[in-house]
């Protein structure tokens, strides 16, 4: 079912926020880039999700905010899906291969856009989604606020992305039920000699059909020597018995991110693996416990590197126990050593532990919601060891 379930109000509620965030920060103008494969900015901020075209979201520190994207089709596609209805077309967020349009289409250029949305020259410009922002793009927005200071702004966008409302939690149950949907059909009906690929496919079926949009990332399976590796893609390889195989999914629903992982055998789990996946398991509860309102993140980190000590796996894992999530599958928010995250009733993260002792590669991943009491589980199926 994708019937809209976030009302007008809680998409100007962000905005609201998010300018309550720039003057803060002392920022006349926040800029952001979406493109299909990542469109977190847009579909945060306007509902939007560019196809073949990009999109950009400009939110002055007053004022109303506008949507930017490319071409007369996806002009057309805003107009009926943006919760932003202010859309500009710029020639620079059309597709790589566009075509001569008939008619001609009057396009506009950054000077004028921010113009018209802020009403004068701002003087210090936030870019957000720095790292893919392109620079064809970033140069014409140089040339529009020649002199002004433009900084990299994802974590003011972060401020307010981090603690979801009660919509958007309502919509990130539905992703995570969709996904723990996939997961206990994918195990219940995993057999010797199916291909990583054919696990894959019913897992998209499944999803789809319950109502996901598509997926969160791009989902595998993967078995014996392919566990070894934290990303992987499935393959034509067959599965064995008495060898690991990795599900690794999530669901997407509504521009919310599900994600659940769980490793098995089909048989015995050889004893190397066993080992390994106890000791994952003693993580997840671990940060499952100390996950809670008010808590540091340092203190998570510090007692999952703890349990790994315990074991002698500390160079085992990539990254503390948990990160962030919602209209990306990692929303920054990492658990980590370096963090100075206080974690908040309303921030939602992935309990995220990998493990790779040079063989065997595997990894238990389970949602939850931070609340006052202390946390909502999201996903919970079958979290142990999985023989079938």
């Amino acid at each position: 079912m994708r019937t809209t379930i976030i009302p007008d109000a809680d998409f100007q509620d962000r905005v609201k926020r998010l300018q309550v965030e720039l003057a803060r920060a002392d920022l006349d103008v926040l800029v952001t880039y979406s493109s299909e494969s990542e469109p977190a900015s847009s579909r945060y901020l306007a509902d939007f999700w560019p196809f073949f075209d990009f999109a950009g979201v400009i939110v002055p520190r007053e004022g109303a905010p506008a949507l930017v994207t490319g071409g007369p089709e996806s002009y057309e596609f805003a107009k009926q899906f943006s919760r932003i209805k202010n859309i500009h077309i710029h020639p620079l967020f059309v597709e790589s291969s566009a075509p001569d349009w008939v008619p001609p289409v009057t396009y506009e250029d950054f000077a004028s856009i921010l113009k018209a949305v802020c009403g004068r020259l701002p003087v210090r410009v936030g870019v957000t989604d720095w790292n893919i922002f392109p620079h064809p793009i970033f140069a014409d927005l140089q040339r529009a606020v020649a002199g002004a200071e433009i900084v990299p702004a994802d974590d003011v966008l972060l401020r307010v992305k981090c603690i979801k409302s009660p919509y958007e939690i309502a919509a990130i149950r539905q992703a995570y039920w969709i996904t723990e949907q996939a997961m206990i059909d994918v195990l219940e009906s995993a057999a010797e000699g199916q291909a990583e690929w054919e696990l894959e496919a019913r897992s998209h079926a499944t999803m789809r059909r319950l109502g996901a949009e598509g997926t969160s990332y791009p989902i595998w399976v993967c078995s014996g020597p392919n566990t070894h590796q934290s990303l992987c893609r499935s393959t034509n390889r067959r599965i064995k018995r008495d060898e690991l195989v990795q599900l690794t999914f999530g669901a997407r629903h509504m521009g919310y991110c599900g994600n659940m992982c769980r490793p098995f055998v089909i048989g015995r789990m050889p004893e190397r693996a066993r080992i390994l996946m106890s000791v994952a398991l003693e993580g997840v509860h671990g940060a499952l416990r100390d996950i809670r309102p008010g808590v540091s993140a340092k203190t998570v980190f510090q007692n999952y590197y703890g349990t790994l000590a315990k074991y002698g796996f500390e160079q085992f894992t990539l990254y503390g126990p948990a990160h962030g999530t919602g209209s990306s599958e990692v929303e920054g928010l990492w658990l980590g050593a370096g963090s100075d995250l206080i974690i908040q009733p309303g921030m939602q993260f992935n309990i995220d532990i990998w493990l790779n002792d040079g063989e065997y590669g595997l990894r238990y991943e389970d949602g939850i919601v931070v609340t006052e009491a202390g946390i909502e589980e999201l996903t919970s199926y079958r979290r142990e060891i999985i023989e079938l």
